[in-house]
């Protein structure tokens, strides 16, 4: 077992010197401030330095949020909310301990993060919160540093991974052997409480886990009620993640209307700006591929690629962002591309586009049911009924996230019986998509549940020849 060991710049895991004057010179390299007008620590909370273990924003995007005027998150004060959140969810339903294994679930409980996408079809890290609020978190062998900056991670252990590739027809003893270290901890830190919610395992770690007497109950519907509600803290990094997204943007619109024009522009190019953008300032992947140009917009979903796109065209395109802080940037916007004027069928969908977002949009504000939100607002017409979104609103976080808003024909009986509450965001959908047409619009905001109503988080402009204008 792994315990704690410090971390990288410091501790026994720090990195060795080749030689002692040039090892000098790299360590002070390493050392010096990324913002000199500071101390020890930015204004996040994290440290000053080159060598920071936690991941974070760049130097690119503290200086605009900066010129912004935004608040910017207390790290160490929003993660004892989330853990604070997640302890109470388990007292709530009198369960023992909540064993994560998807790797946003560890994020927010933890704020860390190793090899996220790769982690993602090849499970080997797992955080354990136990009913009495001790964390423990089964790291990769070689990088538990990547964790000891939160204090809130009590024990450091190894030994979570059975998937095929690592364990071949030995996963079942690997899940037995991870099944008696999480016994281990449970029987210490809640008693005799065997109710232990699980979000995502792998068949061998849930078999081993019953076979060790557990009663494993659904951990996804206390991740993601748990993470609806945003703390103040969330919300201030949300709205720098948000601030960084649409700057990127802009830089993705401004090659776009600049280069397209000219010619020899694919699909692909316009989305690495997005990317490029994106990393930039901080930020850490994009989930989808969903930019389209032209006939490519009807029917959406299909995925950008090596198309050139032509001069008066209509770009369209979701984010799908992972930014700063790990949060979900998810909007949408459509653009005219080109000299001359967008067909009258353009406008009229992109003003239906508009209609459905603002009138939907309007419902907004606590105490509102999710049914209330399926079955009011904004009618599509029915040439837009058969190519409209799967849903009407979802909530977001770090991901795209409960609650689902789907249209009437979508709705399921019992799946979503609950109100709006204060500190929920959700992204507020439309796709206008003309049955048998060539173009689609689609928009997408992304707005805040206050105390008294709701904020749209989401500033950047509409385009202006799509509106007629």
């Amino acid at each position: 077992m792994a315990r704690r060991t410090g971390n990288s710049r410091n501790g026994p895991l720090a990195k060795p010197c080749r030689k002692q004057g040039a090892a000098m010179n790299e360590h002070y390299a390493d050392r010096r401030k990324i913002d000199p007008s500071r101390g020890a620590v930015l204004a996040d909370g994290s440290p000053n330095d080159n060598n920071r273990v936690e991941i974070g924003p760049t130097q690119l995007a503290f200086s605009e949020w900066a010129k912004a005027g935004l608040t910017l998150p207390d790290l160490g004060r929003m993660r004892e909310y989330r853990w604070a959140r997640l302890v109470q969810a388990l007292a709530d339903r009198d369960y023992g301990g909540l064993l994560l294994y998807d790797p946003l679930n560890i994020r927010y409980a933890t704020d860390t993060t190793n090899m996220q996408l790769w982690n993602t079809h090849n499970p080997f890290r797992a955080c354990l919160i136990c009913a009495d609020g001790h964390m423990v978190m089964w790291e990769y062998k070689n990088s538990p540093f990547l964790v000891t900056f939160n204090p809130l991670v009590k024990e450091l252990r190894s030994g979570a991974t059975f998937f095929y590739n690592s364990t071949g027809d030995r996963g079942e003893a690997a899940a037995k052997a991870f099944a008696a270290q999480v016994d281990e901890v449970m029987r210490a830190h809640a008693g005799t409480n065997r109710r232990l919610a699980v979000d995502k395992i792998m068949v061998h770690g849930l078999r081993a886990l019953e076979a060790a007497g557990f009663q494993v109950m659904e951990g996804e519907e206390v991740t993601e009620r748990t993470r609806a509600i945003k703390g103040p803290d969330d919300i201030a990094a949300m709205r720098c993640a948000h601030h960084a997204c649409e700057s990127a943007i802009a830089e993705m619109e401004a090659f776009a209307r600049r280069d397209i024009p000219l010619g020899g522009v694919s699909e692909d190019a316009v989305w690495a700006e997005l990317h490029a953008g994106n990393i930039r300032r901080g930020g850490e992947w994009i989930e989808t591929r969903l930019l389209a140009s032209g006939p490519r917009t009807n029917p959406w979903f299909q995925e950008c690629g090596p198309r050139i796109i032509q001069n008066n065209e209509i770009v369209a395109f979701d984010t799908d962002l992972i930014g700063a802080y790990g949060f979900c940037i998810d909007i949408s916007r459509t653009w005219w591309i080109g000299d001359q004027r967008p067909t009258n069928a353009m406008i009229s969908a992109m003003h239906h586009a508009r209609d459905h977002i603002d009138t939907n949009m309007a419902l907004l504000k606590p105490g509102v049911s999710i049914r209330e939100l399926v079955f009011g607002g904004h009618q599509l017409d029915p040439q837009y009924d058969r190519g409209k979104y799967s849903c009407r609103m979802h909530g977001v976080g770090l991901c795209d996230e409960w609650p689902y808003v789907t249209y009437p024909d979508g709705w399921t009986e019992g799946a979503f019986d609950a109100v709006l509450e204060p500190g929920m965001v959700l992204c507020v959908e439309a796709l206008v998509s003309p049955e048998g047409g060539d173009f689609s619009i689609k928009l997408e905001d992304q707005v805040l549940i206050t105390e008294t109503g709701h904020q749209n988080l989401t500033t950047y402009p509409f385009d202006a020849a799509l509106m007629g204008r």
